[in-house]
């Protein structure tokens, strides 16, 4: 096949020149440019029944690998479905780069009724993007692939909206790709702040840590300061794994918790690492903290939101870490002893705390973390078997292997963030563990696993309906209503699009089922009974 040199080819060369191997998506009529240069070169391309379903699989894909997802979708209503999966990416701080086609050159605004058009494609984007660009030309379309990219390499990793207008996209071009662009340069924090921040910790007698998804790439740095510090580190959700769960020093991703603020609270100086501290991770927690604050964040203005440091390092996690390990091994702090006994502590109150209204979750996650790999990955949704059980109640041993929703919540993301992960990761198990409601937003998607012939287990867990808004409706004294739901018979549901389907009225049956799961040559959905495990667990 000829190669064609177009605006499509010089979108695809840039993505190939970062690396990229995988793209998400679906083609439309105004996006064939697009995939004309995607069959040539030959990248991975996962098409999914939906908008939402490619946007949801590519952040997937990026948590769990560390690289940037990529997103094709055609104008208008389908930017309109991509949005969704762009504002939880923006929430959490996920690289997602959506490509898609605008109105040609003249004509943005024009109101003529040209197919899919929207009044301001580009402006909507900006909205729930960090950032949102229009291009008029070829290489400028190529060096807008180059300049996300590099920005990622340096700064807050955020999504991006690249739109090529139709005619931009045809367009011969002649050109050659520019390559990648050097990360813009970090100043870093000045030497006297790491100082000062290295003297506060050394001389603390009871230190903690805070650490969030920022963290991420940092985390064996985290170790290694905790261990020199003998200090608890406690995560956000974003952040779960930064520190190994079964570390002596990790009190988990409780920091919604009491238990968790209280030894954050009593703590004389408090390291925060690359955490936004999001009222989404916090649950109405204002984070007063009365000791020393030294605060670690990429983004500048950051440093100063909802916590006014005592010190503030303005940096990446893993630079700035590690000249902190720098300045502690040389001049160490006195040896503590108490350490592990306040993780302990805090860890044990926060698993007595989390317990009442994790009820029956609590016990699948830890039966389904105990007989699965401790590499595992586990998608979750914005779902009550998620957030108050995964997050708490199965330990994992590095970041990155519980996806989930934290800060725009959308229902639908677990299943395609399964699926992207399992693209991204192939060899590690992964498992989509959600509620009914969540599953129903995206339930197309078990047909893309299908396909991609992914040994994904698909966990719902079935109580007909959306149960946290009920169990808000109660507490406010508003009679349940518009939450009771009918749901289908997921597993024949499963088995119809050409998965395995399993039943399961026990946690045993559920685990025996995802373990056989894990082997097979594609998808399975396993519906657990949610009355069948209350019941079990003694729950009235």
């Amino acid at each position: 096949m000829t190669a064609v040199r177009n605006g499509g080819s010089a979108v695809v060369d840039a993505l190939v020149s970062e690396g990229v191997t995988d793209v998400f998506g679906i083609p439309g009529t105004h996006s064939l440019e697009l995939y004309r240069a995607l069959a040539h070169r030959r990248l991975r391309h996962v098409t999914t029944r939906s908008e939402q379903g490619a946007g949801y699989a590519a952040d997937g894909y990026a948590r769990a690998t560390g690289r940037p997802g990529v997103c094709f979708v055609t104008s208008g209503p389908a930017v309109n479905n991509v949005a969704a999966p762009v504002g939880t990416a923006h929430g959490d701080s996920v690289p997602l780069l959506v490509v898609a086609p605008g109105p040609p050159r003249g004509l943005e605004g024009a109101d003529v009724g040209e197919l899919h058009e929207m009044r301001d494609q580009r402006g909507h984007m900006a909205a729930v993007a960090e950032r949102a660009v229009r291009v008029s030309s070829p290489g400028e379309a190529a060096a807008a692939v180059h300049e996300s990219f590099a920005h990622w390499r340096g700064h807050r990793q955020r999504p991006h909206f690249l739109e090529v207008p139709l005619d931009v996209l045809t367009e011969a071009w002649s050109g050659e790709d520019p390559g990648q662009l050097s990360a813009p340069d970090h100043p870093g924090p000045g030497a006297d702040d790491l100082v000062l921040a290295a003297r506060r910790l050394a001389g603390a007698e009871r230190p903690a840590l805070l650490v969030g998804r920022g963290a991420v790439a940092a985390a064996g740095t985290v170790r290694v300061l905790a261990e020199l510090l003998d200090a608890p580190v406690v995560t956000t959700v974003n952040g779960k794994g930064v520190l190994s769960e079964t570390h002596p020093l990790s009190v988990g991703a409780s920091v919604r918790l009491e238990p968790a603020q209280r030894l954050l609270t009593d703590a004389d100086v408090v390291l925060v690492v690359g955490t936004a501290l999001s009222d989404a991770e916090l649950w109405g927690w204002e984070p007063d903290l009365p000791g020393t604050t030294i605060r670690v964040d990429v983004e500048a203005g950051q440093l100063s939101k909802r916590l006014t440091p005592t010190v503030g390092l303005h940096g990446d996690a893993a630079t700035v870490l590690a000249r902190l390990a720098e300045l502690l091994a040389t001049d160490p702090p006195a040896a503590r002893r108490d350490g592990p006994a306040r993780a302990r502590q805090a860890r044990e109150d926060s698993a007595g705390a989390a317990a009442p209204e994790a009820g029956p979750w609590a016990e699948l996650n830890r039966a389904l973390a105990a007989a699965l790999p401790p590499e595992t990955i586990v998608a979750g949704d914005s779902s009550q078997v998620t957030y108050y059980g995964t997050a708490h109640f199965w330990p994992v041993s590095a970041p990155a292997q519980l996806l989930y929703p934290t800060v725009y919540a959308t229902l639908g993301y677990g299943l395609p963030a399964a699926v992207g992960a399992g693209v991204g990761a192939p060899g590690r198990p992964v498992l989509a563990l959600v509620g009914d409601g969540a599953l129903m937003f995206s339930l197309a998607e078990l047909a893309t696993a299908v396909e991609q012939r992914l040994p994904l287990p698909v966990v719902v867990v079935n109580d007909h309906g959306y149960t946290e808004i009920r169990d808000g409706m109660r507490r406010a004294g508003i009679p349940p209503f518009a939450v009771d739901l009918h749901t289908p018979d997921f597993a024949a549901v499963g088995r119809a699009m050409g998965a395995r389907g399993v039943c399961a009225r026990s946690v045993e049956d559920a685990v025996s089922a995802v373990v056989q799961a894990l082997d097979a040559d594609g998808p399975s959905v396993v519906e657990v009974d949610a009355g069948a495990l209350a019941a079990a667990a003694g729950a009235p």
